[in-house]
């Protein structure tokens, strides 16, 4: 018997057979699904660290404000500018801000504030020096050596004893700068260089800068108007002290000393006398040898 053949039907080839498409289907499902249990547990986590700080949110409120550093400030008048700040998140709140603030107070230089957890802002003051009382027009302010106008002088201010400062120009706002640097400058270098001589310190009373070049100072005790220049103040004023009693044996009443020529003292009499040249002390030795 003869074999038939039988023609091949290419409809029936094995790449018209796809068994492997239930497969493809469970992954596809598999995908969404890992997706959607992933979200779910984040938004679960979410949900309970949420509660989490929502249960302990009043353990960082700021609930204490400790002040150091303050001296003519109080405490309470601290406090008041920080008025708010208590309450807020103690990890949140702007402490920039509140500095901000602090410094606006014409007595505070500089300030800084610091989180103490669990509820607690350290506030570390730096006040303003005053230097001297400026009398500009007809007030008296209390002024740093930046020339920075602190605030007016009154008898709550009793217990300073500073010198008086003229000629510091006209007054600005309390907290403002003077509107003459040089002039704020050339009494607080003045002021800086006799402090370091506290006999003489003490003494000194006034000081007058309206010439920017030629600083003037009058000591307790002694009316006359002492010239220093604009360097040396402590020697020159120092060379005054130690010639004073000379002085006074030659001219009874003086007006004013010119000592801004270092081998020359010039005395000025009350009556309008003409000038009196004085040999300096170091010139006296010399000639005496």
């Amino acid at each position: 018997m003869s074999a038939v053949a039988a023609q091949t039907d290419r409809r029936f080839r094995r790449a018209h057979v796809k068994p492997a498409r239930r497969r493809r289907s469970w992954q596809a499902l598999a995908k969404p699904l890992l997706i959607w249990t992933a979200f779910m547990g984040l938004l679960a986590y979410g949900v309970y660290r949420a509660s989490a700080v929502a249960a302990h949110a009043h353990m960082l409120q700021v609930e204490k404000i400790t002040v150091r550093g303050n001296e003519r400030l109080s405490k309470g008048e601290v406090l008041a500018v920080l008025n708010g700040l208590r309450g807020e998140n103690l990890m949140w709140t702007d402490l920039d801000r509140w500095r901000t603030r602090l410094t606006a107070s014409p007595w505070v230089r500089d300030a800084a504030l610091r989180r103490s957890l669990p509820s607690t802002v350290d506030v570390v003051i730096s006040e303003r020096q005053p230097i001297g009382i400026g009398r500009i027009s007809a007030d008296m302010y209390l002024v740093d050596e930046r020339g920075v106008i602190i605030d007016q002088y009154g008898p709550q201010y009793a217990d300073l004893d500073l010198p008086i400062i003229d000629g510091l120009s006209a007054a600005p706002a309390v907290g403002g700068s003077l509107p003459d640097d040089g002039r704020a400058d050339l009494a607080a270098r003045v002021i800086a260089a006799v402090r370091s001589k506290p006999a003489i310190a003490r003494r000194l009373s006034q000081v007058d800068v309206s010439d920017l070049h030629n600083a003037s100072v009058i000591l307790s005790g002694d009316h006359a108007v002492i010239h220093l220049g604009e360097d040396q103040f402590l020697t020159r004023l120092q060379s005054y002290v130690d010639l004073a009693p000379t002085l006074r044996e030659r001219v009874a009443d003086i007006d004013s000393v010119d000592l801004r020529f270092d081998d020359r003292i010039y005395v000025r009499p009350t009556k309008g006398s003409s000038k009196v040249q004085v040999r300096s002390k170091k010139e006296e030795v010399r000639s005496r040898k």
